[in-house]
């Protein structure tokens, strides 16, 4: 049987217990002297002779246990029953997936968007027990495909991820993170986690201020470092030839580390340089299963039944038992 304490910061009564019994063994001492000062001592034994300290040793342990066991029901003794709600058994997840041209860059051949889709799939095969929803981003974001337990729905709409999915240039990670807030909804008592995967080349400055909003709403952001920190060329998917910028040099795109870590420490967490698709996903269901865990354990949702009635009872009785005992021992003829 689990007993635990609702209100155990009223453990701290208990220790009035050892004090009392201090000041008892002190008040012993003090009679015992008194008895001394007093004169002849067996006049004074006479005087006193209907005295008990048995009987006052036995009241004043009678009335330490009743206090014992009123401050156990004080602090509501409880075991957990069944739980009343399952709605937070499983997490929400929104994958956000960053679909810019900088995604196409072979550093990570065949690119750094196909091994993003990779990592996906596996990853939505480790998640049977949760929903799924899907934000892409660039320049702007949109919702792929709303809160689903259809796995197969969501590796299809992942395969065919490319870069023509979001027409506006660029990458703007807060969109992606005000889009996936948005993918929950109102009103959602599960887990809710975001897995962003990106370059971090994030061409708004307003990420890091968007991820605290999302921490308000109980949202965890787990980010996903796709790309080489030395950086790149790739490839304009318009033009087939290498990307070069307005001046016509070759533009050179660079993982982002610092911005990711900080969404993610912003947010509680956790940022994985992917480099090797089966590695980074240990390490994010590793990390995924803790959180799972508490939503299977979580006491928001169990019902208790309290025992405070037995303590409660038991200090009752002792009352009873101390009310009944005499202070003084009865006169012999």
């Amino acid at each position: 049987m689990n007993i635990e304490f609702q209100y155990i910061i009223f453990w701290t009564l208990l220790t009035a217990v050892p004090v009392g019994v201090v000041f008892f063994l002190l008040l012993l001492r003090w009679k015992k002297n008194v008895i001394k000062r007093m004169g002849d001592e067996n006049l004074v034994r006479l005087l006193i002779r209907n005295f008990s300290p048995k009987l006052f040793t036995t009241k004043w342990t009678l009335f330490s246990l009743s206090f014992v066991f009123g401050v156990l029901a004080v602090m509501n003794p409880r075991i957990p029953g069944q739980s009343e709600n399952f709605s937070r058994k499983g997490i929400d997840i929104v994958i956000a997936l960053d679909l810019s041209k900088s995604m196409l860059a072979a550093d990570m051949p065949p690119s750094r968007l196909e091994i993003a889709k990779e990592f996906i799939g596996k990853l939505i095969d480790k998640m049977p027990d949760d929903r799924v929803a899907l934000v892409w981003f660039a320049g702007a974001a949109y919702l792929q495909m709303p809160l689903t337990i259809d796995e197969e729905a969501a590796k299809m709409y992942v395969s065919t991820a490319d870069p023509d999915a979001v027409p506006v240039p660029g990458t703007v990670i807060s969109k992606a993170l005000e889009k996936s807030s948005e993918a929950f909804g109102e009103n959602n008592e599960r887990f809710k986690v975001v897995v962003l995967l990106t370059d971090g080349e994030d061409h708004d400055p307003d990420a890091i201020k968007t991820a605290a909003t999302l921490t308000d709403k109980g949202i965890m952001v787990n980010t996903i470092g796709i790309g080489s920190v030395e950086g790149t060329s790739f490839t304009d998917p318009a033009t087939g030839a290498v990307k070069k910028d307005e001046q016509g040099n070759v533009v050179i795109t660079k993982l982002n580390e610092d911005e990711l870590k900080q969404i993610a420490e912003k947010t509680n967490g956790t940022y994985i340089h992917l480099q090797n698709t089966d590695d980074a996903l240990r390490s994010l269901t590793g990390y995924l299963s803790q959180i799972r865990y508490k939503a299977s354990l979580d006491k928001s949702s169990l019902s208790y039944r309290s025992l405070y009635l037995w303590p409660a009872v038991i200090l009752l009785i002792l009352l009873l038992i101390d009310n009944f005992i005499p202070e003084r021992k009865k006169n012999s003829a």
